[in-house]
């Protein structure tokens, strides 16, 4: 790995493009390497993992609107929308929105938590939705995933965006712009542009997921890729971007980050090496905010333990200053403790998750979240008696850079009223590599099968996953076959209301 330091410009001075980080991603995207073949079956993991959990959010309202939108831009030699008749073809950057709001909506697919949170899976819509449109065929792809999810997680490595309330797709507009540049083959000095482009366009404030979390969160991912689309459109049309980007007196860094005086360092392979970052992400197994997954797993485990849940007078978490701040008591946004809140309010609170998990041992994307599920007196009783800590020990495994002693869980203490004391901790989920129920190949088939049960005839999952898993076989032109048809017709659902399309 080569590292790049970041800095913002000195006044009157001119940044040469070789200290330029987007000069830098532009470089790594324009270098055709090929994968090894563990880059190769992770790539399709997550192909399988996305068209999951998608399915399973076809008929949810911010899917059907985004759908709708999509709709109305037709396009014959187009891409394919997820649950439609494949012979409807769209604009490639409707297609990205419409299948990246699908992918995004029930917060259930894949994650890299570092110095930023990211869902790298996040770049998969956009790349397949142009590889289908320019034609290109299974190997291209493979290829265009693994840079995406190389910057993206490298970025997440080493700039952190939330500490200044930035949204964390301000690392995603860059990653799709780099892998579309690797997928269409393009020269740096093209890529460059799309990445500031990308990156000047995508860069927004996190309240998209503080206090009442809206669909918005649903739609910010998908944004970006098809701002990235449409920005690598213009820079191989020979329109330009501002720079320096990141490091310009004005730029992203200067302005919005660390300030004048920041240095980050960003982590890229060199020349020749291979882009395995992919490898360092995990998905889920529960339908919730990643740094919830051990937790449900950890409640699933003590609740047999705990003989009355009635009897429960506290329950108190010590865990990351993370966890802490952005799911738990620590954030400071009362929507957490509501039972009216939304559901992406309610997948965003360590406390509601843990009480549900407790009385349930188990969790459903849409049980779990049911306004009737979240009212029940006895669930509110006992999630409000749920307060979260920042733990120093748990912050420094959070971060730390070893994979053995990386962390994302925490220590759950429960306290009875006869004053006996039921206690444990987890470090990572047990779907995580290094935990106790791994996923692999199976768990991935698994997932997409009970998913898209009820929502994908059986013959057509089957020819889908067939497909998927031959992705890196598939010939140029044949990418529309990644994709699956609803058994019931979807075209008709626009939700309650009109827009102006």
């Amino acid at each position: 790995m080569v590292e790049h330091v970041v800095r913002p410009q000195a006044p009157g001075r001119r940044l040469a493009r070789s200290e330029q980080l987007a000069w830098a991603l532009a470089e790594l995207s324009a270098e055709v390497v090929d994968p090894s073949r563990e880059v190769v079956d992770m790539v399709v993991n997550r192909v399988i993992d996305n068209a999951a959990v998608a399915a399973a959010s076809l008929t949810r309202h911010p899917v059907v609107t985004a759908r709708a939108q999509a709709l109305a831009r037709p396009q014959p030699d187009g891409s394919n929308v997820l649950g439609l008749d494949p012979s409807l073809r769209v604009c490639p950057e409707w297609a990205a929105w419409a299948n990246g709001v699908a992918v995004r909506e029930l917060d259930f697919h894949d994650t890299f938590l570092a110095r930023e949170y990211s869902h790298p899976g996040d770049n998969i819509p956009p790349l397949v939705a142009v590889a289908q449109r320019a034609g290109r065929g299974g190997a291209d792809l493979v290829r265009a995933v693994a840079t995406a999810y190389e910057v993206q997680v490298d970025l997440a490595r080493g700039i952190s965006l939330h500490e200044h309330t930035i949204d964390h797709v301000a690392h995603l507009g860059p990653s799709v712009a780099a892998g579309l540049g690797t997928l269409l083959g393009l020269p740096a000095e093209t890529v460059f542009q799309a990445v500031g482009q990308s990156l000047h366009l995508t860069t927004a404030t996190r309240q998209s997921r503080k206090g009442e979390i809206s669909s918005w969160k649903a739609y910010a991912p998908a944004f970006a890729g098809k701002v990235a689309i449409e920005a690598v459109d213009r820079a191989m049309r020979g329109e330009t971007s501002p720079a320096p980007i990141y490091e310009g007196e004005d730029g992203v860094v200067a302005r919005l980050l660390d300030g004048p005086d920041a240095r980050y360092v960003v982590a890229l392979p060199g020349p020749g090496e291979q882009r395995r970052a992919i490898l360092d992400t995990y998905t889920k197994e529960h339908s919730a905010e990643y740094q919830a997954q051990a937790f449900i797993d950890l409640a699933r485990r003590m609740r047999s333990r705990i003989p009355d849940l009635g009897a429960v007078t506290s329950v108190t978490v010590r865990t990351s200053h993370h966890t802490h701040h952005v799911i738990g008591t620590g954030s400071g946004d009362p929507e957490k403790l509501d039972p009216g809140a939304s559901r992406e309010t309610l997948d965003h609170s360590l406390m509601y998750v843990l009480a549900v998990a407790l009385e349930d041992g188990t969790w459903h994307h849409e049980r779990s979240y049911s306004r009737e599920r979240a009212s029940r007196p006895e669930t509110v009783t006992l999630w409000h008696k749920v307060t979260t800590v920042e733990d120093p020990e748990w912050t420094r495994r959070y971060h730390a850079e070893d994979p053995r002693e990386k962390a994302f869980g925490g220590h759950v203490r429960v306290e009875l009223s006869d004053g006996s004391v039921v206690e444990d901790e987890i470090a990572v989920a047990d779907a995580h590599p290094l935990g106790a129920r791994p996923f692999a190949r199976a768990e991935y088939v698994a997932k997409f099968r009970a998913l898209s049960d009820g929502v994908v005839r059986p013959e057509e999952q089957e020819r889908f996953l067939d497909t998927a898993e031959r992705l890196a076989e598939l010939r140029p032109g044949a990418l529309g076959a990644l994709s699956f048809r609803a058994s019931s017709d979807l075209r008709g659902s626009s939700g309650p209301g009109a827009g102006i399309l």
